[in-house]
């Protein structure tokens, strides 16, 4: 052999030695590259019976040397719904894993559901961490719970009638298209995931029942979750939408309730509510841009701006109880803000207005909001805002509109309040209440929230003293 090849033979002996003992070490370097091949495992089987799923992930390092993994653990532990099994060890947590340089290991994790159970969350979450170096990784589950219909961002595309059977769950979003009617029957629940906003672009009719309502609310139905606002975004009734009804319709705990936007392009109004209970949205109950909306016998309550309408349009509100109490959600904006203009980049745009309430209460939790009504008014367009038997409470008269026989500052002596204890009964005392026998009768809604006959002269408010 001559010294030519000797040296290189020794060259690369040496290198490859080298090489060997570097594969061999652990890298300990907080920049240590670690990947898995998902970010989350979603089991979207709509379980009818106790069953179970197995599905899987790899962990993968991507460094030139070994990786120890501290833990890769199921933050929810025994109590979990789904179980791992980690590089062929069943457990809910394995500590000190050593993958080779350029290597993977597979995590195996199984769900197990008993769709029965009403303790049970409409989805079951849970997580995987992964800790290395310092760092740490997550791999998110998810999967469905308790029996009902799951409609992950389904396109409603046909006429289409829900039932009452099974409630309905709406991840990510429920769209009804152009020209299409989506009809609930009395006592269909529908239940949307934080994510999962109601996108109206055709026609939503809920026909619901004082016996069986028809509810929206968010999908967290345990305990620490179901009153929260804001849980879910709300049902949005956008531009080519029109003839939409509630009836016996409860929306709660959104972040806004309802928003209709821009006009109908027929003479009906864009929604109407009927005997209706809006409850405890984060932003707005009802906020309307420009739109039309007519609501009687209905409860707006404890929502950040209980109604807001922006940039005219025509509205009408008769015998509705509209009042905010801090809970969840501070007090700090009127029941009742309408105007009939909008700003955009610097510029005011102006628009008629036409709103009508009649034997409405306003009120607020007294020492927060100085007008529970305010009425704005920009440039000369038809603005015709009248106030007819309706009780409020506002430090002035409201502005910009024409007052009928209305009660001011006259507290309407609700049934029962307790904000400590989210008690709201909005039904009026036997004090007796100034709203009792204060409204008009030449209405035609003839019975109140709690379907009971109005009796002339007709109370203010959504509720008729029996």
């Amino acid at each position: 052999m001559s010294k030519y090849c000797l040296l290189y033979f020794l060259f690369f002996t040496f290198c490859m030695s080298i090489f060997s003992c570097k594969k061999d070490s652990f890298i300990t370097s907080s920049n240590a590259r670690l990947s898995t091949d998902v970010d989350s495992l979603k089991y979207d089987t709509v379980f009818t019976s106790v069953g179970s799923i197995t599905q899987s992930f790899k962990i993968r390092n991507d460094n030139d040397q070994k990786l120890l993994l501290g833990n890769v653990k199921l933050m929810g532990g025994t109590a979990s719904s789904f179980t791992i099994n980690i590089n062929g060890i069943a457990a809910p947590e394995v500590t000190n894993i050593e993958i080779a340089a350029e290597d993977s290991m597979y995590v195996f994790v199984t769900v197990n559901i008993d769709p029965s159970l009403d303790d049970l969350p409409f989805i079951v979450k849970d997580s995987i961490q992964i800790s290395y170096n310092g760092n740490t990784k997550f791999v998110q589950l998810e999967a469905f719970g308790q029996n009902a219909n799951f409609l992950r961002g389904r396109v409603i595309e046909t006429n289409t009638s829900w039932n009452n059977r099974l409630p309905y769950v709406i991840l990510d979003r429920l769209q009804i298209d152009t020209n299409i009617t989506l009809t609930l029957e009395a006592g269909c629940k529908v239940y949307c995931h934080a994510n999962a906003p109601i996108l109206v672009d055709g026609t939503l009719v809920a026909n619901g029942t004082k016996e069986q309502p028809v509810i929206f609310s968010g999908d967290r139905t345990d305990a620490d979750y179901r009153d929260l606002p804001a849980s879910w975004p709300g049902i949005y009734f956008r531009e080519t939408s029109k003839s939409n009804e509630l009836i016996f319709t409860t929306v709660k705990n959104a972040y806004q309730a309802i928003v209709a936007e821009s006009p109908a392009d027929n003479l009906f109004p864009k929604v109407t509510l009927r005997q209706c209970i809006v409850d405890n949205a984060y932003d707005a109950g009802v906020l309307c841009v420009n739109s039309s909306l007519f609501a009687d016998n209905s409860l707006i309550s404890n929502c950040g701006s209980n109604i807001n309408i922006i940039y005219g349009g025509v509205y009408s509100f008769t015998n509705c109880t509209v009042a905010s109490y801090s809970t969840y959600i501070s007090h700090r904006y009127p029941v009742l803000a309408a105007n009939n203009f909008a700003i955009y980049d610097g510029s005011t745009f102006t628009t008629s207005l036409e709103a009508a309430f009649t034997n409405c209460i306003f009120w607020g939790e007294p020492g927060f909001v100085e007008n529970e009504t305010s009425i704005g008014r920009e440039g000369n367009d038809q603005f015709d805002v009248t106030f007819t038997n309706c009780l409020y409470r506002n430090a002035v008269e409201p502005a910009n509109s024409t007052k009928n026989n209305c009660l001011l500052n006259q507290d309407p002596l609700f049934d029962s309040i307790d904000v400590s204890r989210r008690i709201f009964d909005f039904h009026l005392d036997n004090n007796p209440s100034p709203a009792i026998d204060a409204g008009i009768s030449s209405v035609p809604y003839l019975k109140d929230l709690d379907n009971n006959n109005r009796i002339a002269p007709f109370d203010i408010g959504c509720y008729e003293k029996q």
